[in-house]
């Protein structure tokens, strides 16, 4: 067992490649690690202090595991898989972050909608389905396209789009294909926002939003709006980021989140700024763990465990503010065939990653999700559109041929 000393302990929810660099963090911070996650070869469980094969989807799992090793405080970062397990943890011992309210407000879509109405923060039009009936009474009460998705899932699993005189069975197709993708059993059916799309990536601590950067996104388009690229600093007016961060303060406010990270996804469209989700978590997609310490400096990871420790976080930049982007691979679907010029781009100039997921032989499936994914390609710039710039560079040079 282990006795209470000077040096606190972190209990970090998940050890697969996302979840690592929170490891190394914790590491770097001089912390006692612990490390959880349901496979036994998750790469992360050999850098901690103490692996813990469990099943970190169950919350009670979590909670045995958090006094067992006496812990300080526990994250997640870039998943929610374990976000029910953080909220039990820190509502039963009394820890910094967000208890099983504010994380069910986080995860659930029509909970945090509800929120966002309560709250004043500006969101779509929105209705939840858990049957067929409530699917076509929700579909038809929302005037205008509308988005159709699971109430818990993330990563554009069982997202579809729905045009304003879709015909009953194609509202019935949607609502089935998000009801298989969601955690909690049930779909929002929400108006849909036409405009950029944004993340904003904050610190929370004492009531007070910093944010660290806000990401422009490039995304796939109907159905399915799968994200395909992000960028940062964002390179919209500050009147037009104004307006995106308001909306994200204004949500966080909302969903009471306190002693965390954030991640908010917000749309700008010809009538104002609206929240389309927000994760009381670090972002996925390499954005707060690659891109926002290669253009801003700061190390937003340690941040967020130091806030889970309950202490300040240190945001004294590292560097220069720089531009940074990440562009993902799309090949056509099929059988790969062939993979060639990997070592060109990884070559180019700025290029700072190019990492491939499939080998020849693999299947390159359609992109429906971010589990479709193939590869991905991050470069560094003076700023943002030379960042851009060179990443897409880099992703058109690789050649990966299907069949």
């Amino acid at each position: 067992m282990h006795e209470k000393q000077n040096v606190k302990t972190i209990l970090i929810l998940g050890a697969g490649p996302l979840q690592m660099p929170a490891i190394a963090a914790g590491r770097r911070l001089g912390l006692r690690v612990v490390a959880a996650d349901g496979d036994p070869k998750a790469p992360g469980l050999a850098l901690a202090d103490v692996p813990a094969v469990v099943n970190i989807i169950d919350p009670d799992v979590c909670l045995a595991v958090a006094r067992r090793e006496h812990v300080d405080g526990v994250i997640q970062i870039c998943s929610e898989v374990s976000m029910a397990g953080v909220g039990l943890i820190n509502e039963t011992l009394g820890f910094a972050g967000p208890d099983r309210g504010a994380v069910r407000r986080a995860t659930n879509k029509e909970a945090m909608r509800r929120a966002f109405e309560a709250g004043g923060a500006p969101s779509p039009l929105s209705r939840g389905a858990a049957t067929e009936a409530e699917a076509l009474a929700a579909a038809t009460s929302i005037r205008g396209p509308r988005i159709v998705k699971p109430s818990r899932n993330s990563g554009s699993r069982g997202v579809s789009r729905l045009g304003e005189d879709a015909p009953d069975e194609e509202i019935l197709a949607a609502y089935r294909r998000a009801l298989a993708e969601s955690r909690d059993q049930s779909t929002v059916i929400e108006s849909f926002v036409e405009g950029a799309e944004f993340s904003v990536e904050l610190l929370v601590w004492n009531g007070h939003s910093r944010v660290i950067s806000v990401t422009d996104k490039v995304t796939t388009g109907a159905p399915s709006y799968v994200e395909t690229g992000h960028s940062q600093p964002s390179r919209f007016t500050p009147a037009e980021i104004d307006r995106v961060v308001d909306a994200a303060t204004r949500g966080i406010r909302a969903l009471g989140l306190d002693w965390c990270a954030a991640h908010a996804e917000v749309k700008l469209g010809p009538t104002g700024a609206f929240i389309i989700e927000i994760g009381a978590r670090l972002g996925g997609d390499f954005i707060t763990t690659e891109l926002v310490p290669r253009s801003t400096g700061i190390d937003m990871v340690a941040g967020a465990i130091r806030l889970a420790l309950r202490e300040a976080p240190d945001l004294t930049p590292r560097h220069e503010p720089r531009g940074a982007a990440i562009r993902y691979l799309q090949p056509q679907p099929g059988t790969v065939r062939t993979i060639e010029r990997v070592d060109e781009a990884r070559a180019m100039p700025g290029v700072a990653i190019v990492d491939l997921y499939v080998r020849p032989g693999d299947t390159v499936p359609p992109i429906t999700s971010s589990l479709s994914r193939v590869g991905h390609v991050i470069a560094e710039g003076r700023d943002a559109d030379e960042a851009v710039a060179r990443a897409e560079r880099a992703r058109d040079a690789v050649r990966i041929a299907t069949a």
